[in-house]
């Protein structure tokens, strides 16, 4: 069994011993942890809390919101909803933070509490290690009678969510109802069965087979939205009934899209192609990803003569870019879309109609679309390294090694060749490295990968 205490938030796996997994000792613990932070900005305070559909969902929930109510705070429970729409629901609500219970793309038996501030963000670095903090003090001080919180169920948040995508400019809904798209989508059993069809309802698509859409999360495959795990969807695809596929994973933050022929778009290319669309609508815009992101993203933005900025990993990392270089559309290379009108999260309820704004006023295939854009490939590996080697000492040593070349330090070491990269950065969980190559050919991203991979063995070797 795991449990996984980062910055972020805390996830692991249900069922097990207590400091060992998630157990509800360890959910009420975090969640009093949580709550005391936010009762020390506002003695009055109010969160919101909203799941997906795991299983284990609905135990969680009512361990955090009876451990805040216990605290003297006030709950909104928005239930069933996607990751971006809680987040809208704290700053809707005027909230002074809130709660995820989600493990994203983790398999069933895991859960997670995500934590969120008052802007509906997740904590910066000094608020998640001060909740940590004081989650292993364990000094909480609970509320008498008269003082517990309220609980209420708000149930209306993902139309709440959706009209605000529809109200957006950017949103071309005559053009997608034109075009009359067929399209499969694959929620794997959360709440994108959910949000997704009554998206594509209220964009006026009226042609979509749902695959995997009861939010009644007994996960029908692996829960992450990678090529391998999406063969079904895609072989429906490949037979030539629809125009393109769309999938979420289990929080609907992520987005992947099938090409009409079949053939997965590409996760790093679903930001390629939306921010295209939108620095289409406002030339010179920035744009923003992280060091682990594909170049394409960048040769887009420089076409259109924006500028590009490349931050650290994290969600977190990539908002704080985007609001300090005043980007206007930015995310992560995993499906992730951060469109700041809507709000400063990935969210792919806002992905999907703004890429399919993009595709009906393209005129033409997914597929054409893809042939467009930079053709880039990239490698995604890691190494599992005993617990006691010095990971800080092995990403040094690979610095030492390629200091002739440009390095970017920002997060680990990125070393760029041209038009070619290998990025190394350490797990803050686990004794991991991971590694990440990108080129113009598989081949290269993986030959480039593999060098550093024997590279970081050679560095341990010498450092044994």
């Amino acid at each position: 069994m795991t449990l996984i205490k980062s910055i972020s938030g805390i996830r692991g796996t249900i069922g097990g011993e207590v400091g060992d997994a998630l157990t509800p000792v360890d959910i009420v613990k975090y969640a009093a942890a949580y709550g005391t932070y936010i009762k020390a900005q506002n003695d009055k305070a109010k969160v919101v809390i909203g799941r997906d559909a795991r299983v284990s969902g609905s135990m969680v929930s009512s361990l955090v919101s009876a451990t805040l109510q216990g605290l003297g705070i006030d709950i909104v429970d928005i239930e069933l909803a996607p990751t971006p729409t809680v987040e809208l629901a704290v700053r809707d609500e005027k909230a002074n933070g809130g709660i995820i219970i989600t493990a994203s793309h983790n398999p069933a038996q895991w859960n997670a509490l995500k934590l969120l501030n008052a802007d509906g963000e997740f904590l910066s670095a000094e608020a998640g290690e001060e909740v940590l903090r004081i989650a292993e003090e364990g000094s909480f001080e609970f509320a008498t009678t008269k003082k517990l919180g309220s609980y209420i169920i708000t149930k209306n948040y993902i139309d709440k969510h959706i009209k605000k995508i529809l109200a957006l400019p950017e949103v071309n809904k005559d053009a997608i109802q034109q075009r009359n798209f067929r399209i499969a989508i694959d929620c794997v059993n959360s709440v994108g069965g959910i949000a997704v069809p009554q998206l594509l309802e209220a964009l006026g698509v009226e042609h979509v087979e749902k695959f995997y859409c009861e939010p009644d999360g007994a996960f029908k495959r692996n829960p992450e939205p990678l090529p391998e795990n999406l063969n079904h969807i895609c072989s429906k695809i490949e037979q030539g009934a629809f125009d393109l596929g769309i999938v979420v994973d289990p929080d609907v933050d992520r987005l992947v899209l099938i090409q009409d022929n079949g053939v997965p778009f590409g996760e790093e290319y679903t930001l390629v192609a939306v921010a295209d669309y939108i620095l289409g609508l406002n030339k010179g815009g920035n744009t923003v990803s992280n060091l682990s992101s594909s170049l394409a993203l960048q040769d887009v933005t420089v076409k259109h003569g924006g500028s590009y900025i490349a931050a650290a990993v994290g969600e977190v990392n990539v908002v704080q870019a985007m609001k300090t270089n005043n980007a206007i559309i930015g995310g992560e290379g995993n499906g992730g879309v951060i469109f700041p009108k809507v709000h400063y999260g990935r969210d792919a309820l806002t992905g999907i109609a703004l890429f399919l704004s993009h595709l009906a006023t393209y005129g033409k295939t997914m597929t054409q679309l893809k042939s467009t854009y930079p053709q880039y490939h990239i490698s995604k590996n890691k190494i599992e390294l005993n617990p006691d080697i010095d990971l800080d000492a092995i990403i040094g040593g690979i610095k030492q090694k390629y200091a002739n070349m440009p390095i970017n330090t920002l997060d680990g070491v990125k070393i760029s060749f041209g038009k070619e990269w290998v990025h190394l950065r350490k797990s803050n969980t686990e004794a991991i490295i991971r590694i990440i190559a990108e080129s113009h050919s598989q081949v290269t991203a993986d030959h480039l990968a593999n060098k550093l991979i024997s590279d970081i063995r050679e560095v341990i070797s010498e450092r044994a």
